[in-house]
């Protein structure tokens, strides 16, 4: 089992990551995080890249059950969306797959809400 999902598209980065962005808002995910790893890499090492974001996507409903079931589960949150250009005009979105993540949790309520989480971003990432 892969510990991604991924899709590529012909939508450019920008409207990628909006059409992420909303089809994780209907599922009740929100943004909490947004890494630029282009602008970082430039900023901190001087060094070019492609676009590339990880946006840290959260529900706060699933996150709040969590981590009253396993309170060092923030170790593993938020999901990971990934929005990268691939050569040939393609874009590519990724999200973890937070089935396999969380196996290292030996946590039978965070495993379950762990199958949920998975449906929702496996189902988001096929909207794309």
């Amino acid at each position: 089992m892969n510990y991604y999902f991924v899709k590529e598209t012909t939508l450019d980065f920008d409207a990628a990551v909006e059409k992420v962005t909303g089809l994780l808002k209907e599922q009740g995910f929100g943004i909490i995080t947004q890494i630029d790893v282009k602008e970082t890499f430039k900023q901190k090492i001087n060094e070019d890249f492609r676009k590339y974001k990880i946006l840290g996507a959260c529900n706060p409903s699933f996150a709040f059950k969590a981590i009253n079931s396993e309170p060092l589960i923030g170790l593993l949150l938020p999901c990971n969306v990934v929005v990268q250009e691939k050569t040939g005009g393609m874009v590519e979105v990724s999200a973890i797959n937070p089935k396999v993540n969380l196996e290292l949790v030996k946590n039978e309520a965070v495993n379950d809400l762990a199958c949920t989480v998975t449906e929702i971003l496996e189902k988001v990432i096929r909207q794309i």
